[in-house]
């Protein structure tokens, strides 16, 4: 820790003529690291504290004298580079404070960063920059399957995460597992939202020899349109909203009694214009009995990893608005299924009530199937876990905001990935 208190340049003179040095600021700046420190990750930000005063400027240069890109966290706790630190390299930060008088205060410090690790772990960020997501996509980060970050490691993490959004709708993260985490604002985001996410995680310390791999950052689009399909058991009727207008109404069947369909908020996950549903791997290979089946399905659009669709079942246009037959899906007419493939993009809300099986946490994209409190309690800076002396903002440095699995079929606009095996598909 580096603590320097400055004054202001220059003197006055006294009424008998002598010489009155000018006043002491009384605003106090504290850096971190601490001079002299070795080892430091390429992830280090420069903690800057000010008590009776307020940051001026912060400065970060190499040991050729170079500058370094960066920005104050919104909350003012630290200052963040723009891009990795270098590996073996010695880093000297200056930075300056006034007080309410405009006294400066100042203060440095030096350190230098580690050799690069061996064992280096990249995540990746799910959603791509050229594709316009329905409002309740959320943001997604997958660590690779066989690995989970240390329950200890997370809200470090997390504060390498930064979100914003244009227009600003505060969210955070929240880990469905170790190796996969989501964020979402409080409600569906607004309609031509751009999401600019950074995933800065190169050098992030993840448990014992481990540490992050890659910094990227992505401008993640969502319609304009604001799309909701809604489902309804009770009725047996399938209704698309278009900025809360309806649109369409559709016949449908859902998930006979011994397979329901779930109930929820869930997410169009992928669309397939043709594909297969084939359970004959649970089965030994049969294909009989009502379970055991291979089956050409068209304009399937996935709702969860168990294998809940949306899609064409020409087989049950009878059974349609009058009672349910399917193994969980729902089941529309062909016209319908097509009509309906092309009203829905991939973040669509699809919303399904009354049937006799709620839908389970985390089988599809669920961040908005939990409330707003659940979801936060997910995080590990927001939750009630929370480590008290983390920073709760995972917003950008210089802004207000605190801070999946492949299956047949042509996918679009990519396929859906998920973490470990899933269970069988339905009809």
């Amino acid at each position: 820790m580096a603590l320097i208190a400055g004054v202001v340049s220059g003197c006055s003179g006294g009424e008998d003529g002598t010489i009155v040095p000018p006043a002491e600021s009384v605003a106090r700046l504290t850096l971190t690291p601490e001079a002299g420190e070795t080892g430091m990750p390429v992830s280090t930000e420069l903690g800057v504290t000010v008590t009776d005063g307020g940051v001026e400027e912060v400065t970060l240069r190499d040991e050729d004298g170079d500058a370094v890109s960066g920005a104050m966290r919104a909350d003012g706790s630290a200052w963040v580079p723009d891009s990795p630190l270098e590996y073996r390299t010695r880093y000297t930060a200056t930075a300056s404070a006034v007080d309410a008088e405009h006294r400066v205060v100042t203060a440095e410090t030096s350190f230098t960063t580690m050799a690069e690790p061996r064992d280096r772990v990249e995540a990746s960020l799910w959603n791509t920059a050229d594709y316009e997501y329905g409002h309740a996509m959320p943001v997604m980060i997958d660590f690779p399957p066989d690995f989970e970050v240390p329950e200890k490691h997370r809200a470090q993490v997390e504060r390498r995460l930064f979100v914003t959004s244009d227009p600003p709708q505060p969210g955070v993260w929240h880990w469905f597992t170790g190796g996969h985490l989501e964020y979402r604002p409080e409600s569906f985001w607004k309609p031509g939202s751009v999401v600019t996410v950074r995933a800065a995680l190169e050098g992030v310390p993840l448990g014992g020899d481990r540490y992050g791999a890659g910094d990227v950052t992505r401008k993640i689009h969502f319609d304009d349109t604001a799309r909701v399909i809604e489902v309804s058991n009770e009725d047996k009727v399938m209704v698309a909203k278009e900025n809360g207008e309806a649109v369409k109404s559709m016949d449908i069947s859902l998930g006979k009694a011994s397979t329901p369909s779930y109930s929820g908020t869930m997410t169009v996950m992928e669309k397939l214009e043709h594909t297969v549903f084939d359970t004959t791997a649970q089965c030994g290979g049969r294909v009989s009995g009502d379970d055991c089946y291979r089956t050409p399905v068209d304009w399937a659009q996935r709702l969860t990893w168990s294998g809940q669709f949306i899609h064409s079942a020409p087989w049950s246009v009878a059974d349609q608005g009058v009672r349910n037959v399917s193994h969980g899906c729902v089941n529309v007419s062909a016209g319908n299924a097509e009509w309906i493939f092309d009203f829905a993009r991939v973040g669509d809300p699809v919303i399904i009530t009354g049937t006799e099986a709620e839908l389970p946490y985390g089988d599809g994209f669920t961040a908005f199937d939990l409330s707003w409190e659940e979801f936060r309690e997910g995080s590990y800076l927001a939750g009630p876990g929370a480590d008290a002396d983390a920073d709760a903002g995972t917003g950008s440095p210089d802004t207000d905001l605190p801070d999946v699995r492949h299956v047949r079929g042509a996918a679009h606009p990519h396929p859906a990935r998920r973490r470990g095996g899933g269970r069988v598909r339905r009809y």
